[in-house]
């Protein structure tokens, strides 16, 4: 059994936004040598979080973004008393922070419709961290 971690970085540009790191995450699994196993990706940051989702239609990602925003809205948390974006952190909560994706004949099993996004809540940020640790043989 081999273990390879490595750490995938982005930028956002938008005050919210799901970023693809797909590719970053297939070039992870690449590196590792890894066949057989999974790659678990973690983000970094109490407003950030990891999604699997529809790949094709732009539309998805804001039509999630809007749902999110319907659903916790901004502007009426207590914690907005200390650096207004607690709609960022429930949003972030609820998604959660992580992925495991299986790893087969050295790539990730994602269906043909499917990538892997960072949704940054309370952005834009110069940097965002995601943990990649891809754990088989």
């Amino acid at each position: 059994m081999k273990i390879h971690t490595s750490t995938i970085e982005v930028s956002s540009k938008a005050p919210r936004e799901l970023v693809d790191i797909t590719e970053q995450a297939r070039q992870a699994v690449l590196e590792s040598g890894i066949k057989n196993g999974t790659c678990s990706l973690y983000a970094h940051g109490a407003t950030a979080a990891l999604m699997v989702q529809e790949n094709d239609d732009p539309n998805i990602s804001l039509d999630v973004l809007d749902s999110l925003a319907e659903l916790i809205p901004p502007g009426k948390w207590r914690h907005d008393r200390v650096d207004n974006n607690g709609d960022a952190h429930i949003q972030a909560g609820l998604v959660g922070p992580s992925e495991v994706i299986p790893i087969r004949d050295g790539k990730l099993a994602l269906s043909r419709w499917q990538d892997v996004f960072l949704c940054d809540f309370d952005g834009p940020r110069q940097r965002r961290r995601v943990l990649v640790t891809i754990i088989g043989n």
